[in-house]
């Protein structure tokens, strides 16, 4: 590392430590050739994520997307930001670990839509009706049709019938 004062690379480390999340070094050294000190910070490289778009056109993933897109599904709902950011964490890590380059929009799309499924029917159906691009009010009914018909029972309907059969002995 060159010495920023005399441009000496002959330097040593003095003290090195750990930011909070691990993810970058910082090391204090000494420049061998004048005893003065510097920090320098070591990091990973990350390889950026390239985002293929409907139209083909190529962008860097953006986390402050997604974030933006799911508070506007998740508006005035009862889901935590924390929630929200560790799926965004949990996403980006996946999406690094893919060994894929470019990564169509269409796949992030559909790990939100499952996400929000999951969390929230609501957020599920407003997300969805600008990702899908729903154009009338027939393709909200239509999803709501899909939401309704693969939900599982309330407590109350199980415990009415058991058996799954109401009125028929």
């Amino acid at each position: 590392m060159k010495c920023p004062f005399c441009g000496e690379i002959e330097n040593r480390v003095i003290d090195s430590r750990l930011s909070k999340d691990a993810s970058v070094i910082r090391r204090r050294r000494e420049c061998l050739a004048c005893s003065r000190r510097f920090t320098t910070y070591e990091h990973i490289e990350e390889i950026p994520i390239l985002i293929v778009k409907k139209d083909g056109r190529r962008e860097l993933f953006n986390r402050e997307k997604v974030r933006t897109g799911m508070l506007k599904a998740c508006e005035k709902r009862n889901i935590s930001l924390n929630l929200i950011e560790a799926f965004i964490d949990e996403l980006e890590r996946d999406l690094r670990e893919s060994e894929e380059k470019e990564i169509p929009s269409s796949v992030i799309g559909e790990k939100i839509m499952a996400k929000l499924h999951e969390l929230d029917d609501v957020a599920y159906v407003r997300f969805a009706s600008v990702y899908r691009e729903f154009k009338d009010v027939h393709d909200f009914v239509l999803e709501l049709k899909k939401l309704l018909s693969s939900e599982k029972p309330s407590p109350l309907e199980e415990k009415a019938d058991p058996a799954g059969s109401i009125g028929t002995r």
